[in-house]
Formats: structure tokens, C-alpha cells, sequence
């Protein structure tokens, strides 16, 4: 049992999907003392699963099943473990599965009910296969819009976080064409609020944001494109503006992730999907993070997938779990008391 005096946040772990990189990852950064000294992390899967992983990763950890985040005893070389005992021994790493799939829709369920009851303060997700969530009849995009319908959340934004750029998305897991029409200045300043609100809550006074156009050089006063960015953008931007924000746009993507890249933007608001994963995954791959805002739980991911051709060798870097937990602590409501 963990002190009544604790005030470090509970984060619980989602296992994500058993037999891709998630419980390998998780076991990697969990032996790392630091995570220990800025939050206590429950991992909400498969204990015997985690063992293996650690085995694979020759880790010495001790793995200890728990019913409930109170029972965690959150010491470093201890892994706390809400276990759903959903995967059975010999599981295969590296291959698609729909019972992999259903498993790691239990462990955001649990993860998710956990946060909301306030018997953990935030969630930090490994990553999911898509293609086995569907598999296994669970029909969401991905960790972004399930999370949502679980707390029956109706809009929520994805926020990447690399060391040197921070990107929001208007659209996300859709295709191009289908973005382009779903763009609208509703949409846009509301994904420009969310942004604004989160970096202020975690301490940016008055971040700058500078917002992206759809077309080359932000449709370059109506030569390329339709007028999108008058139609679109430029009515939200003017909205923020005022209310007394520093926003800017819509400009030139390939300019603005540049000029955020050197500091000039604390915050860049991106159209659609690969318009800013692209410039984060260059930049920060490794250590880029993966946030959910709009939510009321704090949610982190690491910015990877499964990575099912190295699953089970014990090679993958443990770095964007690393920086997903501090984002997950540094969002994290403040704990006066613990659990």
C-alpha cells in the first residue's frame, strides 16, 4: 500500500496490443528509476505477458497482479499490474490477432473506467493495431475516437509532441478529399481552443500559434485552390485573434513548421493528417508523443504503432514511452491526497 501522503499521479498503462512492441516497451521504460520518482505507473493488462516481455528484454522486474490501483505498491524494480488475464501462454508476437485485438479494447476500457471513477489520474496508451481492434468488432479509427465514445466525448484533437514542435490536428483519420470537405471555421477554432487551453494549463502563457492552409503557399491569394483558406481558416484565426490570442494564419505549411521548428510557435495548427505528422515524425520520431485533448481524462501515447517486425526480439527503443508518461504527469491534475 502506498502512503495517504503521496502525491505523485497514478497513470495507468494501457498494454495496448499483446502481440506487437507494447509490453516490451512498457517493461523498458518501467526499468527506469526516473518514471518511479514522477508518478506511480499501473499497467492495466496481461501480467504473465509483461513477465515475458521483461524475460525477453532481460529485465529484472517482478511483475505483481493487483486488483485495484490502491493496492499498488509503485516502487521502482516492482511492476503494478491490473491483470485481465486475456492472453493466453505461447501467444504468438509479430502477427495480427483478433483475440490481441480484443484484449487491448478491455485494457482502455478498464484504463479509461479507472480515470473516470478518479482512482487513477491519466491514462498513457501503448500502441494498437487498428486492423486487429477491427478484427475483433471494435470498428474506431484508432485510440483517438474509442477513448471519445468511452467517455461519450462528442469532438476531441490529436496533439503532437516532439521535443523541438508541437502540432494539432483539425482532421485526422479520414481521407484527404473527405478533410478537405469536413474543414470549417466552427471546426477549425474550436481545435485552435483546445490547443490554446491545454498549452495554457500546462504553464505557456499566451502560446503563439500559427495555423496551416490547405493549399501550396495557403492558396496564395486564391492562384492555387478554391479560396479554401479565406473560406475556411481565416474567419476562425480572426475569432481567436479576438479574444486577444497570438494566432497567425493561415500560412504557408512548409514555412510555418519551419519557422516552429526554430521556436518561433509554440503551438502549430495542421489541416489534415499527414500535413502534420509528417514534419513531427521527422523531426522527433523517437521521442514524439501522442495527446488527446478535449477529453476530461488526460490521455498520453507514445507516436508509434506495433511494430510487429520486431515484436518479441527485445530491440525496440523505450524513449517515446519515456517522454508519453512525462507528458501524461506534467497534464496531469494536480493530487493533493492520494488513492
Amino acid at each position: 500500500m502506498t502512503s495517504t501522503q503521496d502525491t505523485r499521479p497514478i497513470v495507468a498503462i494501457t498494454m495496448g496490443d499483446a502481440s506487437g512492441v507494447g509490453p516490451e516497451v512498457i517493461m523498458k521504460a518501467l526499468a527506469r528509476p526516473e518514471i518511479y520518482a514522477m508518478c506511480r505507473p499501473l499497467v492495466v493488462g496481461d501480467a504473465a505477458r509483461l513477465r515475458e516481455a521483461g524475460n525477453m528484454c532481460q529485465l529484472s522486474l517482478n511483475v505483481e497482479p493487483r486488483a485495484s490501483a490502491a493496492e499498488g505498491s509503485y516502487q521502482a524494480g516492482t511492476v503494478d499490474c491490473i491483470d485481465l488475464g486475456l492472453i493466453p501462454s505461447g501467444h504468438p508476437f509479430g502477427k495480427l490477432s483478433a483475440l490481441s485485438g480484443e484484449a487491448a479494447y478491455r485494457y482502455v476500457e478498464r484504463a479509461t473506467a479507472l480515470v473516470s471513477a478518479r482512482e487513477a489520474d491519466a491514462i498513457c496508451t501503448a500502441p494498437l493495431s487498428k486492423e486487429a481492434l477491427h478484427m475483433a468488432g471494435h470498428i474506431y479509427p484508432g485510440h483517438t475516437e474509442l477513448i471519445a465514445d468511452l467517455t461519450g466525448t462528442p469532438e476531441v484533437s490529436m496533439l503532437l509532441v516532439s521535443p523541438k514542435l508541437r502540432v494539432v490536428h483539425v482532421t485526422t483519420h479520414i481521407g484527404l478529399i473527405d478533410a478537405i470537405r469536413r474543414i470549417e471555421p466552427g471546426l477549425v477554432e474550436r481545435t485552435i481552443t483546445r490547443g490554446y487551453e491545454t498549452l495554457a494549463a500546462a504553464g505557456i502563457a499566451n502560446p503563439r500559434i500559427g495555423v496551416c492552409g490547405i493549399n501550396p503557399h495557403a492558396g496564395e491569394n486564391g492562384l492555387f485552390g478554391y479560396g479554401e483558406e479565406e473560406e475556411k481558416i481565416a474567419p476562425a484565426v480572426r475569432a481567436c485573434q479576438a479574444r486577444g490570442w497570438q494566432v497567425s494564419g493561415p500560412l504557408p505549411a512548409d514555412t510555418l513548421f519551419f519557422l516552429a521548428g526554430r521556436g518561433d510557435y509554440d503551438l502549430v495548427v495542421a489541416m489534415y493528417h499527414d500535413q502534420g505528422h509528417g514534419p513531427i515524425k521527422v523531426l522527433g520520431l523517437e521521442s514524439g508523443v501522442n495527446v488527446t485533448i478535449g477529453l476530461p481524462v488526460v490521455r498520453t501515447s507514445v507516436d508509434h504503432g506495433t511494430a510487429f517486425d520486431i515484436a518479441g526480439t527485445g530491440r525496440v527503443d523505450e524513449g517515446s514511452m519515456v517522454e508519453a508518461l512525462r507528458q501524461a504527469v506534467q497534464l496531469a491534475p494536480a493530487r493533493r491526497a492520494a488513492v
